[in-house]
């Protein structure tokens, strides 16, 4: 009996299925997770072939001056693995220098006149068919996005990665057929005494811990056609220096940078897209805000209908399962800081070409609070005897509004950015908001003697901005002679456009380039500004204020209205010395003409002269002192954080 149940026992082993070898890992370089070693090993399929590495921050540190914001980028780098024996380097090429030329001993001879960068070296573990295996984590926990030398740069402290704090964040960290994604949770510590900007944010100041994104991105498809760069044209990109260039012809070459678009039916005028570019609004934004920025970001789809595409630009929530720094997603990120600061738009852009491989968004969330504070410093709100809204939801005297329309532009003015196109600051004076791509101040219209604020912001895309869509995403029909087109199309728009660093106090001389001024004439509206100033002096008081507000608010609400009207200050007083000039090229069988530079009339700089003056009369400058008497020094109930929020709500600009 023994003897059978040994043979039954037997022959079960021998017939029972062999055991299931794991599933190899899939996607464009997978990852495999090995939880007892705590160990992130990464698949190389494509040894010597060229890549996209990119990393970003989906976790900052929530301090504007610092920067460090949730869904910061970082820079895009080329890069290979390169295998020698036992050891495989992570090599980033120099795209600063190349030949575009078919012949590869030529292009040979650049990549060896300029030094490459070696960023990591890895130990081989094993090879599997044309393939290896390498254990990756301490590339991943290693600091690639600079957090300690932006903290050190910033006088916070001198910081380094504690790999004893720090891990794979596996819930981000996943391969897809053409990106890898791996994310990772870095504490960075240090043995000073931490700076003021990083205690005010973080819970144990010495430890600082965010998170930062690696993204292995395979290139584009062939097929993207470089577009030139035209310094008529609001456009950036990319730049370097071409030894494959004729001698005799300039060396260095400029592409703009733009996403793939191409038509269904090139030879249509108006056409469907192959595919359209998708943008995700971050699903933490909370509405009504949420909804403004679907509405102002979509703006875009105008301009490029006007291109000829149709549905060629769409926006929606990001949805729940998506990962924000997956590099798939062109993203609209809602960004938290302790202080209001800048909102940014950005890209992931293919060195090689301009092409624009992801666009992303940071938009401060306290800014829309800042609109709120101009608004409600403008318009008393409140009833003499109690706590009811006048109008809140009347356009022409409500701050929430006026902070919607505001983030609405603001939406727009940043998807721009992540479209391609810089800042042209000599839009608002075409009068009809030209572009999003200006810094607008809002204009408070007056109506019967009162102030509006119904048309503070912009409704809609700008005239310009169809422009630079148009020349940046047009497909002109098989056979046209690309320059010959985009030549005819800048010539026949005639739009002025003035880049962001000719238009800033110190170094601006053209009297119709400015930030934060109201659309029209320089001069006249610093005259109706110095009028809106004044109209709502004669008004604040009290009813600037809901009931249980203290009056110690007063003094947040005054200092901007006080200072109305600086930025139009600045805008006109460019007029008086001031230079108008065009960013104009050498066209065929043209002589130069007039308007390429023009000194002001000098009737047009005494006018200003007098604009300008008025505003430094003793009169202008008093504060009223019933004003005044209603301002009571700050509550003891003030933190010194809170005061630091409130330095930060000042008047550093209007935005």
């Amino acid at each position: 009996m023994r003897n059978l149940w040994m043979l039954v026992i037997f022959v079960a082993c021998a017939s029972a299925p062999p055991p299931r070898s794991a599933a190899p890992p899939q996607g464009f370089m997978p990852v495999e997770w090995d939880a007892s070693a705590g160990k992130l090993m990464l698949h190389i399929n494509h040894i010597g072939d060229d890549f996209l590495y990119v990393v970003s921050l989906p976790a900052g540190v929530g301090s504007n001056p610092i920067g460090l914001d949730r869904g910061e980028e970082g820079g895009t780098h080329l890069v290979h693995f390169e295998r020698v024996g036992p050891k495989v380097l992570l090599i980033e090429s120099n795209t600063d220098f190349r030949a575009l030329s078919n012949d590869p001993n030529e292009r040979r001879a650049v990549e060896d006149s300029f030094a490459r960068s070696v960023l990591w070296g890895f130990k081989v573990e094993k090879s599997e068919g044309d393939g290896i295996v390498v254990d990756a984590t301490d590339f991943f926990l290693n600091d690639m996005h600079g957090v300690a030398n932006r903290l050190r740069a910033t006088q916070q402290g001198n910081y380094s990665v504690d790999k004893n704090r720090s891990a794979i964040y596996l819930p981000h960290t996943k391969s897809f057929p053409k990106n890898t994604e791996v994310e990772a949770t870095l504490t960075f510590e240090t043995h000073d005494r931490p700076g003021p900007l990083v205690s005010g944010v973080t819970p144990v100041p010495q430890l600082v811990t965010v998170r930062e994104h690696h993204s292995l991105v395979e290139l584009p498809p062939p097929g993207y056609k470089p577009r030139k760069l035209d310094p008529r044209v609001s456009a950036f990109g990319v730049q370097f220096y071409d030894y494959a260039s004729p001698f005799a012809g300039p060396i260095e070459k400029r592409w703009i940078a733009r996403h793939r678009l191409e038509k269904k039916d090139p030879n249509a005028p108006i056409s469907e897209t192959i595919e359209p570019i998708v943008y995700y609004v971050d699903n933490g934004v909370p509405e009504p805000i949420r909804s403004a920025l679907l509405e102002g970001a979509s703006w875009w789809n105008t301009a490029f209908e006007a291109a000829g595409f149709r549905n060629a630009f769409q926006v929606k929530v990001l949805p729940p399962d998506a990962d924000p720094m997956d590099i798939r997603y062109n993203m609209i990120n809602w960004v938290h800081r302790s202080t209001r600061g800048w909102s940014y738009g950005g890209a992931v852009i293919d060195p090689r070409t301009g092409e624009i491989i992801k666009g992303n968004v940071r938009l401060g969330s306290q800014r829309i609070r800042q609109d709120v504070l101009i608004g409600s410093g403008l318009i008393p709100q409140y009833e003499e005897l109690g706590d009811r809204a006048l109008a809140e939801l009347d356009p022409s005297t409500s701050p929430s509004l006026m902070a919607l329309a505001r983030i609405r532009q603001l939406a727009a003015h940043e998807t721009g950015h992540t479209l391609g196109f810089a800042h042209n600051m000599a839009a608002s004076s075409y009068g009809e908001r030209a572009s999003v791509m200006d810094y607008p101040a809002p204009y408070v219209k007056i109506t019967n003697g009162k102030l509006d604020l119904s048309d503070a912001y912009a409704k809609g895309i700008g005239v310009f901005d169809i422009f630079a869509v148009r020349y940046a995403y047009t497909q002109f029909a098989p056979g046209a002679n690309e320059d010959e087109e985009l030549d005819r199309m800048i010539r026949g728009a005639n739009m002025l456009f003035i880049k962001d660093e000719d238009a800033r106090p110190v170094s601006a001389a053209h009297p119709l380039a400015s930030v934060w001024d109201s659309p029209g004439d320089p001069v006249s509206m610093l005259r109706h500004e110095i009028e809106v100033r004044r109209i709502a002096l004669a008004e604040f008081g009290l009813r600037n204020l809901a009931v249980g507000e203290p009056l110690s608010s007063l003094e947040e609400k005054l200092l901007p209205l006080y200072l109305h009207h600086r930025y139009q200050l600045e805008a006109a007083a460019k007029s008086i010395g001031g230079v108008y000039y065009t960013y104009a090229v050498k066209e065929k069988g043209a002589i130069v003409p007039a308007e390429v530079r023009q000194i002001v009339p000098p009737d047009r700089q005494r006018d200003a002269i007098n604009a300008v003056m008025s505003t430094l009369e003793a009169s202008f400058l008093q504060v009223p002192q019933r004003i005044i008497n209603l301002i009571p020094p700050r509550g003891a109930l003030r933190t010194a954080h809170n005061a630091a929020v409130r330095s930060h709500f000042g008047c550093d600009d209007i935005g």
